[in-house]
């Protein structure tokens, strides 16, 4: 495997485990709340400022996974949509990296 592949699968790991070291404790602590997460995400202006940076790059990058797919005809990309909207844009960037590196 090229080093820049191990390279985006370190990414992948780091990209899962940090943001879920904060989410699901958050989350229990919650009772598994995902409206009152929504409403925590936007309690000032510089955390609405970053939910809103992180909204139009997982938009950018799910048109990019799109296009690129249908243009090359390559579907397993398409796994990075979901992987960036049920986990993060962290988790979604890196993962389609490493696949579109092969």
């Amino acid at each position: 495997m090229k080093p820049i592949r191990i390279f985006w699968l370190i990414l992948c790991v780091a990209g899962v485990i940090l943001p879920m070291r904060y989410f699901l404790p958050w989350l229990q602590a919650n009772d598994w709340n995902i409206g009152a997460m929504i409403d925590a995400w936007h309690v000032n202006d510089a955390s609405s400022g970053l939910v809103w940076d992180l909204t139009v790059a997982a938009i950018t990058l799910t048109v990019w996974v799109i296009y690129e797919s249908v243009k090359t005809r390559n579907w397993t990309g398409l796994i990075a949509i979901p992987a960036t909207y049920f986990i993060g844009v962290s988790l979604g960037l890196p993962l389609y990296l490493f696949l579109r590196s092969r």
